[in-house]
C-alpha cells in the first residue's frame, strides 16, 4: 500500500460521522460500567448515544462522508448497545426469556438483512423497494416512522430499567403499576409499546425476507451452472 492509499484509508477513519461513532462507543462503555450504581447517568449517556445515531447519518450526507466502514460501525454499535441493554433487562425482569428472545431476533434479522443486501448487490440494507410487505416498505421508506419505532424501543427499554426496583421484577406487574400511576405515563407507555411492537413485526418480516433472498440467490446460482 503506497502513501497515498494510506492517507486515504486514515482519512476515512477520521470522517466526522465515524468520529461520532467512536464517541458513541465510549459513552456506551461508560454507561454500562455504571448502569447499576447510577441508573440516571446510565440512562442519560445511553440516550445521548442513541441520539448521536441520527446525527452521524446527517453528517455523512451533509459532508459527503458516506462510507461502508461507517455504515458497518453504525449498525454494529446499534446492535451491541441494544443487545447489552436487553441482556441487563433479562437479569432484572422475569421472565427474562422475553428479553433474550428480543435480543436474538434483533441480531438475527439485521445480520441476515445485511448479508442478503451484499449478496444481491444492493447498495443499502434499507433498499426494500422490491418487498411485498407494505409495513416493511413503510418502515424503511419513511424516516419519521422508522425513527419513531426505534426511539419507542430504546426509550421503553430505558424506562423499564429505571422502573425496576428489585433484581427479579415481574414484567407485567411493573407495566400495570406504572400505567396506574398517572394518565400521562399510561399514554406514554401505550405510545411506546405500539412503536416497539411495530419494530418487532418489522424484524420478523426482515428476517423472513432476507432468508428468502438467500434461498433465491442459491436457486438462481444453480440454474446458471
Amino acid at each position: 500500500m503506497d502513501n497515498m492509499s494510506r492517507r486515504r484509508k486514515y482519512a476515512v477513519y477520521l470522517y466526522i460521522p465515524n468520529i461520532i461513532g467512536y464517541i458513541r462507543i465510549l459513552m456506551n462503555c461508560t454507561a454500562f460500567a455504571v448502569c447499576f450504581s447510577n441508573k440516571k447517568l446510565f440512562s442519560t449517556l445511553y440516550f445521548i448515544s442513541f441520539v448521536c445515531d441520527a446525527l452521524d447519518g446527517w453528517f455523512a450526507r451533509k459532508f459527503n462522508q458516506v462510507s461502508t466502514f461507517g455504515a458497518v460501525l453504525d449498525m454494529v454499535t446499534d446492535r451491541i448497545s441494544t443487545a447489552c441493554l436487553l441482556v441487563i433487562l433479562s437479569q432484572v425482569y422475569r421472565p427474562g426469556f422475553i428479553f433474550l428472545s428480543l435480543f436474538a431476533l434483533d441480531i438475527a434479522s439485521h445480520w441476515l438483512q445485511m448479508y442478503s443486501t451484499f449478496l444481491v448487490g444492493k447498495a443499502s440494507h434499507k433498499d426494500v423497494k422490491d418487498s411485498t410487505s407494505w409495513l416493511f416498505k413503510a418502515y424503511y421508506g419513511n424516516r419519521m416512522f422508522m425513527g419513531y419505532c426505534c426511539v419507542a424501543c430504546e426509550v421503553l427499554y430505558i424506562i423499564l430499567f429505571l422502573l425496576a426496583k428489585n433484581e427479579t421484577e415481574n414484567l407485567t406487574d411493573v407495566l400495570v403499576t406504572a400505567a396506574r400511576q398517572s394518565l400521562f405515563l399510561s399514554f406514554l407507555l401505550a405510545l411506546l409499546l405500539f412503536g416497539w411492537a411495530t419494530k418487532q413485526a418489522v424484524n420478523v418480516i426482515q428476517m423472513k425476507t432476507a432468508a428468502d433472498a438467500c434461498v433465491l440467490y442459491d436457486i438462481n446460482k444453480k440454474q446458471k451452472q
